[in-house]
């Protein structure tokens, strides 16, 4: 934004980039990792999310320098970025502290867990042996391969829920701003002088906490 005053397009455009930034986190692909590969499902997210957390930390304190003035719709703007940069982050250490646990129990599998005894005939012989392969690189027994795999999975679809309510999040606050409603900010209700999207979704979620 260039404007000393921003437009509310301006600040919609703002949450509009911010939120496709989200997306390409989300999206990012996995770089080639065989012997960890069953940790590929999260590797994208998980070299990308950092980079992309600190664009967007760089861009909201450029904009706090800039001193913008104090109406409502910067305030709904700056609480709605502010937000979303928040949950990213702290889904982002979620991510992270799950793929230590994967890391930490490949390399220190648990004795007699069952794990290594899993039975494969439920596969395709296609599936068995790339299974097989796919366990042998990542220097595995099959079925804890399997299961760190499956956990994996689970972890990058916590991930990619967050990232999606985020990205939604921002988008709806740009259409609010873009159709003129932000002319005042309230602390309850969900009205067009409402608090942002994620302010009000954590709002809730800490009343049903209590």
């Amino acid at each position: 934004m260039t404007t000393a005053t921003p437009t509310h397009t301006d600040l919609a455009v703002w949450l509009v980039e911010a939120a496709e930034a989200v997306s390409g986190i989300a999206t990012a692909q996995p770089p080639a990792s065989p012997s960890r590969s069953h940790l590929h499902p999260v590797l994208g997210p998980l070299t990308a999310g950092p980079k992309a957390i600190n664009a967007l930390a760089d861009r909201l304190e450029n904009l706090l320098e800039a001193r913008l003035p104090a109406t409502p719709a910067s305030l709904f703007t700056l609480a709605s970025y502010v937000s979303a940069l928040g949950w990213l982050t702290e889904s982002l250490a979620d991510l992270t502290q799950a793929v230590d646990a994967l890391v930490a129990e490949a390399d220190h599998p648990a004795d007699d867990d069952g794990a290594s005894d899993v039975d494969l005939s439920a596969f395709a012989p296609q599936d068995r042996e790339a299974i097989a392969a796919l366990a042998a690189e990542a220097a595995l027994p099959p079925g804890l391969y399997l299961q760190l795999l499956d956990r994996a999975l689970l972890a990058r679809a916590e991930f990619t829920e967050a990232c999606a309510e985020i990205i939604g999040a921002l988008t709806e606050d740009a259409h609010r701003l873009l159709d003129e409603s932000v002319s005042a900010v309230r602390l309850d209700g969900e009205g067009p002088d409402s608090l942002p999207t994620l302010v009000r979704s954590l709002l809730t979620r800490m009343e049903e906490v209590r």
